[in-house]
Formats: C-alpha cells, sequence, structure tokens
C-alpha cells in the first residue's frame, strides 16, 4: 500500500488503477474465497440487474427516492486527518452523516460521546441515532474513519432489502462460535435491527456496558454479541455474482494480493465492481479514491444505469 508521504504521481497511478476497477472491475474474496459456507450466517446479495431493469420506471424512481441511508462515522481527536478526508469525501453522500467523537473538538462538528472506549461509543452511538432518526432513515450505516464508502452501491444493495426485517449486513466472519461483522468493513443495520438493539443495550445481563471476561473483547464483536441475543445474527453481503462487496483493506491492498495470485486477471482478481467499502485507506487515498469513483471517465465509455441516487443538494 502507498504510504501517505508518496509522490502525486503514485497518488495518480492508483487513481488509473482504480479507474479500471470503477470500470470493469473483478472481485476478491476476502476471507471467503475458498472457506466452506457452514456458518451460521446467511450470504445475501444484491439485485441483479436484468431484474432491476425490468422494473417500471415509475417503480425505478420510487425505489431511488424511498432508500435513505443515515451514516454514523467514530472518530477521535488522533483520527483529525482522516476525519477531515471522510467529511469532504464520501460521508457528502449520504442522506445524513454525522461524526460521533470520544470527546469534543471545536475544528469539527460532531456528537460528543466523551468516552474513549470503543464500545462504549458504539453503543452510545446507536443509542442516540435511534432516539433521534427511528422515524426518519430505515437504514444505518457505521464506519471508522479509515473507512471509505460508495453509498450510491450500499442503496442499490439494499434496493429490494426490507427495513422491517432484522438485517444485520457487512463483511461477516467468524471467531470461534461467534459470528460478527467486521466493523473495518463498515456494519449495516436495517431499523428493525437498530431497535432491537436499542432495547437490548438497557440490559445489562445481555449487553453490558463492560464485559465480564478477563480479556476485553473487540466492539464488533460485543455489537454481535448483543444482537444474537435478540435474534439477529451476521450476513455477510454479496454481489449478484456471489463476490463480497464490504472490503476489510484498501484497494492498493486488494490490487497486490490479486497480482500475486492471480497475476493475468488482476482485475478480475481483485474487487467487486459492486464495491461498496474499503478499508485501512490514507486521507491522501481518500481523496484519491473519490477522484476514482465520481470524477474519473474513460472516453468513449457511456453508463447506463438503471437507477439513479443522488447524493443530499449541496
Amino acid at each position: 500500500m502507498i504510504s501517505e508521504s508518496s509522490s502525486f504521481v503514485k497518488g495518480m497511478v492508483l487513481g488509473g488503477a482504480f479507474c479500471m476497477l470503477v470500470t470493469l472491475l473483478g472481485h476478491i474474496k476476502v476471507g471467503h474465497g475458498t472457506k466452506a459456507r457452514d456458518h451460521e450466517h446467511h450470504h445475501i446479495q444484491a439485485p441483479d440487474k436484468e431484474d432491476v431493469l425490468n422494473l417500471s420506471e415509475g417503480e425505478r424512481m420510487e425505489l431511488s427516492k424511498s432508500i435513505r441511508v443515515y451514516c454514523i462515522i467514530l472518530v477521535k481527536p488522533k483520527d483529525l486527518g482522516h476525519w477531515a478526508a471522510a467529511k469532504e469525501t464520501w460521508s457528502k453522500h449520504c442522506d445524513k452523516a454525522e461524526f460521533y467523537s470520544s470527546e469534543n473538538v471545536k475544528v469539527f462538528d460532531s456528537v460528543a460521546l466523551n468516552t474513549k472506549d470503543m464500545w462504549v461509543m458504539m453503543r452510545k452511538a446507536y443509542k442516540i441515532t435511534y432516539e433521534r432518526y427511528k422515524d426518519e432513515f430505515s437504514w444505518f450505516f457505521l464506519a471508522y474513519p479509515t473507512t471509505f464508502a460508495i453509498v450510491e452501491n450500499l442503496k442499490y444493495f439494499l434496493l429490494r432489502k426490507d427495513p422491517s426485517q432484522p438485517f444485520y449486513i457487512g463483511h461477516a466472519v467468524k471467531s470461534g462460535d461467534l459470528e460478527y461483522v467486521d466493523g473495518e468493513g463498515g456494519i449495516v443495520l436495517s431499523i428493525e435491527s437498530l431497535r432491537r438493539l436499542s432495547s437490548v443495550l438497557e440490559d445489562p445481563n445481555k449487553c453490558p456496558e463492560q464485559g465480564g471476561m478477563i480479556w476485553k473483547l473487540a466492539e464488533d464483536k460485543q455489537l454481535a454479541i448483543c444482537l444474537k441475543y435478540t435474534g439477529v445474527f451476521a450476513e455477510n453481503a454479496e454481489d449478484s455474482e456471489g463476490k463480497d462487496v464490504f472490503n476489510t483493506k484498501s484497494v492498493g491492498a486488494l490490487i497486490k494480493e490479486a497480482m500475486g495470485t492471480h497475476p493475468q486477471q488482476v482485475v478480475d482478481g481483485c474487487c467487486s465492481d459492486m464495491a461498496i467499502t474499503f478499508s485501512g485507506l490514507s486521507p491522501n487515498h481518500m481523496h484519491v479514491m473519490m477522484y476514482g469513483v465520481y470524477r474519473l471517465r474513460p472516453y468513449g465509455h457511456t453508463y447506463s444505469d438503471a437507477l439513479v441516487f443522488l447524493p443530499p443538494e449541496g
């Protein structure tokens, strides 16, 4: 992966590589490529393009407007560079995005949670989110400041999903007997899952603020334990070809892996063309990604997507 101190030329090389991915993206199975599907979590897929094309124009327009995503970004003062990059790039495409910080920071607007414990931060963020936005949004996307998300692809993935059902979606992995969504790739909850989580957050026996174990579990694992008590289980998100769409690594890292494992098919061996997230990015890389996803287009290629998801005005 290219370091933050890399030259502008190297940054443009990465941008060019990403342009290829945007145009012809293939996929890499991050952690799932050869793994047998014997886990509790489901493998749910994005709609097939043909199914979307069969919808009437009115249905497409209605669906495009009906899916609204609220984005939660957990940050700390040490993340100021990433915080600024996320604020200026992908988070603008959420229907509403708010930064939940460990403490009040004057240079950025945020919801101060007054704790440095990541699990407590996550709990408080979800609780505040439910209280404020339960009647306004149906889908809730949580990310770390090193994550880059393509919100339009997330909306497309959620197109035919019912938010009144308990969806808990992302890059699902297994740790011992626990199935959980890896926070590095982003976590998606439907309003029903958030409602159930909100109720169990008040029960210290099922969802303690401080775990009673010898060692402390990571916040994404703690979340899975709490949701499990409510009957909500991790679901791995895939495109219509069965390829992962929530990535826990950066584009650069995935390209490097693909060059080692699929040297003759770097694009096909790298990332889904419906990828929703990439993680582990530096602030510079976020801006390169923004350019590659939303600005750079190869001349002569036309795009005729059946649906259009527009970001909020401004």
